[in-house]
């Protein structure tokens, strides 16, 4: 794979771009997840590398709110959950009756990981411990929520066996460290603020999945993919956990100028080192990790740039 120079890099990010996309928004998620200082991230890349763009990280519900900004141009670019962006493309699960076919993707950011929390101190040990408890199951219309219901009814449970809260990943975490609720999920890069926040004031235990679970939330679900937590992830986090992981895309419309989607994956992937900077969860920014996980068609102006370096691309990949 060829790498371009640091001086070939900046001479071709020095393009002019068309004056329609010079203020270019970056639908992210809420303030304690992943998305929102990743999008960050990338506006303030964006702002000091791409002559005469400004970008700005707009707060929403995550995935499903996301894909619904691009179908309707309502943002130029936005962070969603693999299977979010693969239901929206086909027009199914939540997705149904109002496919988006103009979905297309620039990369594969990095992987999320299904994350389920309780205090150290709860009895809620397994996936089947939750019934009748409180338990929050993300954000209404957010991959989350999409995530821990695929994961529950592929292991023969559903919201009838609980009490369902849809929280925020901050409301999540204040709800379990004041007794309101007794577990949350959290979908999202590792580590995440809101989860360490609470762990630097309560105990807490991250609840693992076993390999039948495992097995039958693949099944359930394509994008999904064994993930093993770390050990000393999050504050007393003695051992790895088993979970699953989905990769989260940054997916613009079909629409975009062909020479602003070249530039900023050209950006994307020659200054990963400062997106690193500001959340970790950026170490998985590779053409690799693009190429195996992204599952819909990239933009044209994408195609451009890893044609230019030599990557492989997929047939599936190609509109």
């Amino acid at each position: 794979m060829r790498i371009l120079t640091k001086a070939a890099a900046a001479s071709l990010l020095a393009v002019a771009l068309p004056a329609s996309a010079q203020q270019l928004s970056i639908a992210t998620g809420g303030t304690g997840g992943v998305y929102y200082p990743i999008g960050g991230g990338f506006a303030e890349m964006i702002n000091n590398h791409i002559e005469g763009a400004q970008a700005t990280a707009e707060v929403t519900g995550a995935s499903v709110e996301n894909m619904g900004l691009i179908m309707r141009g309502d943002a130029d670019m936005a962070l969603a959950l693999a299977d979010t962006v693969y239901q929206a493309y086909n027009g199914s699960g939540d997705f149904e009756g109002r496919q988006i076919e103009n979905t297309r993707a620039l990369a594969s950011v990095y992987p999320n990981a299904v994350q389920l929390v309780t205090l150290a101190d709860s009895d809620v040990e397994s996936l089947s411990d939750l019934e009748g408890k409180r338990v929050s199951v993300g954000a209404p219309g957010s991959g989350t929520e999409l995530n821990a219901r695929a994961l529950l009814e592929a292991n023969g449970m559903s919201y009838d066996d609980f009490d369902p809260q849809r929280l925020n990943f901050n409301e999540t975490a204040d709800a379990i460290r004041d007794g309101d609720i007794d577990a949350g999920f959290w979908s999202v890069g590792p580590p995440t603020s809101s989860i360490m926040n609470l762990a630097t004031t309560r105990d807490i235990r991250i609840i693992g999945l076993s390999d039948e679970e495992v097995a039958n939330a693949r099944e359930e679900v394509e994008v999904f993919a064994p993930y093993q937590l770390q050990e000393g992830l999050y504050e007393g986090m003695d051992e790895a956990v088993q979970t699953i992981g989905i990769p989260n895309v940054l997916v613009v419309n079909a629409d975009m100028d062909e020479d602003l989607a070249y530039q900023l994956t050209q950006l994307l992937f020659e200054n990963t080192d400062e997106l690193i900077a500001v959340h970790p969860a950026a170490n998985d920014t590779t053409v690799e990790f693009t190429m195996e996980s992204t599952p819909v068609p990239l933009h044209p102006g994408a195609i451009r740039y890893f044609e230019e370096i030599d990557a492989d691309i997929p047939d599936h990949l190609r509109p």
